[in-house]
């Protein structure tokens, strides 16, 4: 364990530069619980949040239903600067991350956005269990059992009707003050279900890539990106993975593919394919703002090139397709490479192992999000059903494969066992793709891989676009889109500039409505 965080150092570091959510590949989840204390983790925080912030801790319990007699502390961070007597509060939900990742949303992002057209405070909440917001010694499958959507659903609830903030003597409580709650992704779907759940807490709502329909089948995650990525570079992905697969299935080219691309020594094919997923799982992370964009994807297709007809005699004896030969040089260089003695390829892209999981320290952060996946929110990675529809990843990669660290990372404790399939019920229960309420704004963005799981999926019904019920698709736009803003708001893209004058339009609107209960 040691010596493969030792020796995957270079990955972690591409790994965590940037990254806006959970990735889908089972490779990558096993790269991230490898090396989840990496000091890029670190680095990130310390270059990216804003000291200017005062921090604040808010008490819950740890159990709401029921007196553990434990409590812990929740920290959220104010901003006042466009703060008016009697305004709003915008608050971002900090999701499944530490919430000082998000400090700059308060300071050029939404929430400042939101706050100073309105005279509105400005809040980043910490989700329980992210962050420095833990009640648990350690993060074994029993201490992670208060990790689940009532729990942390709320949280937000009574932080809302109780909070005070120091330094401000009015009572800023809901519902006698309008509060707008936003989320991004995860926290998308919960900023949309506090909606749906608190409706005399939550005043308005904006969920933003808000993946309110959990799956256990998240095939159109990849489908999306095949759709949209560069056509010339999903066509040459397209070629060498149905290749690839063939040559798997023969007991007599698969060790010769698997060392054409640098991985001789993964011992469950099953592995070997999904490691050929891990570029593609950075398109989520494309950004329009250059400065927290990332250029993996861009480089991967600029290694594959174009499509041709040519073919290439390998030193393992294959004649295989030009597009399989760039990409077998891209994995082996940019990947394999980084796998270094003493560390076998089976520590670096093996997940069969599950001693490589039973560390549980506060470190193993990693554990947090995947448990919530394993528990209720699914979303394993499978190719399409239909095997007509064209795929860019492997046959191999099914919901067995995918939710296989479920079983391997989390064995039974002795109050909690995580269930066999994932209780996606307690998520798609307050509407999935078809969740809804007055002042509730969906706002999604058509080349976000996530997009399958929110209310724009191509699986949901199509449905207008009111003030009182936002409902936005952004062009050529990918995760969270409107979330993030620069502190010359001109000089954002066009596409920014109009979601974020739609954004604070529709709000205003909503707040000229606004009633203090028992004011009438």
């Amino acid at each position: 364990m040691k010596s493969a965080l030792v020796a995957f150092a270079a990955i972690a570091v591409a790994l965590l530069d940037g990254a806006s959510a959970i990735p889908h590949s089972p490779v990558v989840q096993r790269l991230l619980a490898l090396k989840a204390n990496s000091a890029k983790a670190g680095k990130q925080l310390e270059t990216r949040a804003s000291p200017s912030f005062p921090q604040y801790n808010f008490t819950q319990p740890l159990d709401h239903f029921e007196d553990t007699g434990v409590t812990f502390e929740q920290r959220y961070w104010v901003s006042t600067r466009h703060y008016v007597p009697g305004g709003p509060i915008v608050v971002f939900d900090g999701g499944e991350a530490s919430a000082e990742e998000r400090l700059p949303i308060l300071d050029t992002g939404i929430v400042d956005i939101l706050t100073n057209a309105t005279g509105g405070l400005g809040i980043i909440l910490e989700h329980r269990y992210y962050g420095a917001s833990v009640g648990v010694t350690n993060f074994t499958t029993d201490n992670l059992r208060w990790l689940n959507n009532d729990q942390a659903l709320e949280d937000s609830a009574v932080f809302m009707t109780n909070v005070q903030i120091p330094g401000i003597s009015e009572n800023i409580t809901a519902p006698g003050r309008p509060w707008i709650y936003y989320g991004g992704s995860y926290a998308g779907a919960r900023s949309a279900i506090m909606k749906v759940r608190y409706p005399d807490i939550v005043y308005g709502a904006i969920a933003s890539s808000g993946v309110a329909h959990a799956t256990l089948r998240d095939w159109r995650y990849y489908d999306i990106i095949r759709q949209f990525a560069p056509a010339a570079c999903m066509a040459q992905v397209e070629q060498a993975i149905v290749e690839v697969d063939n040559l798997v299935a023969e007991d007599a080219t698969r060790a010769k593919v698997q060392a054409l691309f640098g991985l001789p020594n993964v011992t469950h094919v099953q592995d070997f394919v999904a490691t050929l997923v891990i570029p593609l799982e950075f398109w989520q992370d494309i950004n329009w703002d250059p400065s927290i964009s990332d250029s993996t994807v861009a480089d991967f297709c600029d290694a594959l090139g174009s499509p041709d007809n040519k073919t290439v005699k390998t030193a393992q004896g294959l004649t295989v397709s030009s597009a399989t030969a760039k990409y077998a040089t891209y994995i082996s260089e940019q990947w394999a490479s980084s796998c270094t003695p003493p560390s076998t390829q089976d520590d670096c892209f093996g997940t069969f192992n599950a001693s490589s999981y039973q560390v549980y320290d506060l470190q193993q952060t990693w554990r947090l999000w995947q448990f919530q996946v394993c528990t209720q929110w699914a979303f394993f990675t499978t190719p399409p059903p239909d095997p007509a529809t064209p795929r860019i990843i492997s046959r191999l990669i099914t919901e067995e494969y995918s939710s296989l660290i479920c079983k391997l990372a989390y064995p039974p404790g002795e109050f909690f066992q995580v269930p066999s399939t994932p209780n996606i019920t307690d998520v798609n229960k307050y509407g999935g793709y078809n969740i809804a309420a007055d002042r509730l704004a969906i706002i999604d963005g058509q080349w976000d891989p996530w997009r399958g799981d929110c209310p724009h999926s191509p699986a949901a019904k199509p449905r207008a676009d009111t003030t009182t019920r936002p409902f936005k698709l952004l062009s050529e736009a990918i995760h969270h889109y409107d979330e993030n803003g620069l502190s010359n708001h001109s000089a954002e893209p066009p596409v920014i500039q109009t979601i974020h004058a739609q954004e604070v339009a529709f709000v205003k609107a909503w707040l000229a409505e606004f009633e203090a209960p028992g004011s009438a």
